[in-house]
């Protein structure tokens, strides 16, 4: 079937209940992808590390660390964005192909047609509206607390203001992070390989999370471990673990929803 013609549906393969091995085997599978075409991801990788660099920047030089901050746990709202040229490297490692830069971006540009972007946008106006009310936490608790430079004003968010709003931000983020989670794990890497509506796939993703429910949250919280680790030497560490992340991802889609004879 060729890129431009308009098929029909695809069957929704049955989702299968999968272990803290299959995690383990994923993330091996991820780090052996990651070996074998490295420089897609590194690209990639790095578009968010200048990201960071800048947000780090900006808080420098505004004075403002909330810049931070909102980056920091705003990132899970938009690293699924990366992962969608990774599942495609992956996907044509594991069918026998060498994976060229020309024809992973003619996969990913060819997505426009299809259903990734208005998943995608679900994710912006989420990012959007985090921000929003991020700006909107910090002042509601910080707005009139005396603020000095951020290299050394943290003493203000250990008071019982600061660490209020902490615990608030938290929760919200966390509560936007986790439904990303769950509508994207499966979601995402389903839209690039099967011919679904984006609803259609976040029903299933939340579906295969809901019948694996203890196994994603060890996911959930190894993606959340690794990524914290990774941004803190200056987001550096992203260069390998963000890669390494989306390709595992795939791999886990690939026990959950398997299909016999692939």
């Amino acid at each position: 079937m060729s890129d431009t013609a308009l098929p029909g549906p695809s069957p929704i393969p049955d989702i299968h209940l999968i272990t803290t091995e299959d995690l383990i085997e994923a993330l091996k599978q991820g780090w052996r992808d990651f070996l074998r075409a490295p420089y897609y991801g590194v690209i990639t990788a790095a578009l968010f590390v200048i990201g960071g660099l800048l947000l780090w920047w900006l808080s420098r030089v505004t004075d403002q660390i909330y810049w931070l901050v909102i980056g920091v746990f705003g990132f899970p709202l938009i690293g699924p964005f990366a992962a969608v040229g990774l599942y495609e490297v992956s996907h044509q490692l594991e069918q026998g192909k060498r994976p060229t830069f020309g024809t992973v971006l003619r996969k990913v540009f060819l997505q426009k047609d299809r259903q990734i972007p208005s998943m995608c946008m679900v994710y912006i106006l989420l990012f959007m509206f985090w921000a929003f009310v991020a700006h909107l936490i910090f002042t509601l608790f910080m707005g009139n607390a005396p603020m000095t430079n951020v290299s050394t004003g943290y003493d203000i968010y250990l008071t019982p203001r600061g660490m209020a709003m902490l615990a608030v931000g938290t929760i919200v983020g966390g509560m936007l992070a986790g439904f990303v989670f769950v509508s994207s794990v499966i979601g995402l890497p389903l839209l690039l390989d099967k011919e679904v509506d984006y609803i259609t796939a976040i029903i299933v993703s939340f579906q295969a999370v809901r019948a694996n429910l203890g196994v994603m949250l060890i996911w959930a919280l190894i993606v959340v471990a690794l990524l914290f680790i990774a941004m803190l030497p200056m987001f550096l560490g992203l260069l390998i673990v963000l890669p390494v992340l989306g390709h595992a991802s795939w791999h886990i889609y690939r026990h959950v929803l398997y299909e016999e004879g692939r």
